[in-house]
């Protein structure tokens, strides 16, 4: 079973350079950081390994549960059935400034209907789950006697032992003209050229792994830490995840589109198989995302760790 804990790697822990100062202003400053010693799944949870966490304990979704209009008081009341955002590749070129040409609110789409009523997960069990928010990822760590990593720890394991290097496997995105990760090909949104075989998700593993044994920590689908979203530099003298901080960033908020109500983010780490060099060139270990824990979508996943 690959979510097995004793299939996962052992990695020392150790101090390392986390974030950079070359890309997005999220990621800066670079800062050093020291983490202990902790196991790590080699692989993002996939369907099939979900499907055994629902089957054992009928676990419902957070795409598959209606929302509490409670929580959401000026809301429309169509935007708060279950539902889950889907990536809607537009027909041709459009505007990049806005996210809805091509992200859509999708009523039935959840974890099982990938792209909503009438799909399904069919020749999928062995690509990573999708459409499950930050509390499903948390009860299923918590079924397989896990935990969602922390930003640093996440960040360390997808760094493979490399110091200083754009990517996990080094500093050219396509070594010898070779896809090291699944990202997208051609002019995003509308233009897929799939050079790597892939449109989509692909199955776990199907990239070289990094230097630690690692698989899919870079692209494919952005995976769930366990830490609220900050900037690094937010704290002056103390950036989020120093070795004087080492838990990572204390609670962020976002406005909800179905109401305007304050919602906390947590840090996803990683990029997908949206991130593209015209647009999101966020394929890389120091690059993060702030992503609204009551929202899920379908390039997000997760994988788990284990402490001693």
């Amino acid at each position: 079973m690959c979510g097995a804990i004793e299939a996962m790697v052992s990695l020392p822990g150790g101090v390392f350079v986390m974030g950079s100062d070359d890309h997005y202003p999220e990621e800066r400053p670079a800062h050093r950081v020291r983490v202990g010693a902790f196991r790590i799944d080699p692989y993002p949870v996939t369907n099939r390994e979900f499907a055994r966490f629902v089957e054992a304990t009928g676990h419902l979704t957070l795409a598959e549960r209606p929302a509490d209009p409670a929580d959401y008081p000026d809301a429309d009341p169509a935007l708060l059935q279950p539902a889950s955002v889907v990536f809607a590749r537009p027909p041709g070129p459009v505007g990049r400034a806005d996210h809805f040409q091509w992200w859509r609110y999708v009523p039935g789409a959840d974890w099982r209907h990938p792209q909503g009523p009438g799909s399904s997960l069919a020749g999928l069990d062995e690509h990573p789950v999708v459409h499950v928010g930050h509390g499903d990822a948390m009860a299923y760590a918590a079924w397989a006697g896990k935990h969602l990593p922390t930003e640093a720890e996440w960040e360390f394991a997808a760094r493979g032992g490399l110091a200083g290097t754009e990517f996990a496997w080094g500093d050219a995105f396509t070594p010898d003209g070779r896809h090291m990760a699944n990202t997208w090909q051609g002019e995003f949104p509308w233009q897929d050229l799939a050079e790597d075989g892939y449109s989509g998700t692909s199955p776990v593993g199907r990239y070289a792994p990094n230097g630690y044994g690692l698989f899919d920590l870079i692209g494919n689908v952005w995976e769930w830490t366990d830490d609220w979203y900050q900037q690094h530099d937010r704290l002056p003298g103390k950036p989020c995840c120093t070795l004087d901080n080492p838990r990572g960033g204390a609670r962020e908020h976002s406005l909800d589109p179905r109401g305007g109500a304050p919602v906390p983010r947590k840090v996803t780490k990683g990029g997908s198989h949206l991130c593209a060099p015209s647009y999101c060139r966020r394929y890389r270990p120091a690059a993060r995302m702030a992503q609204p824990i009551d929202t899920a979508t379908c390039h997000v996943g997760f994988r788990c760790v284990v402490r001693p």
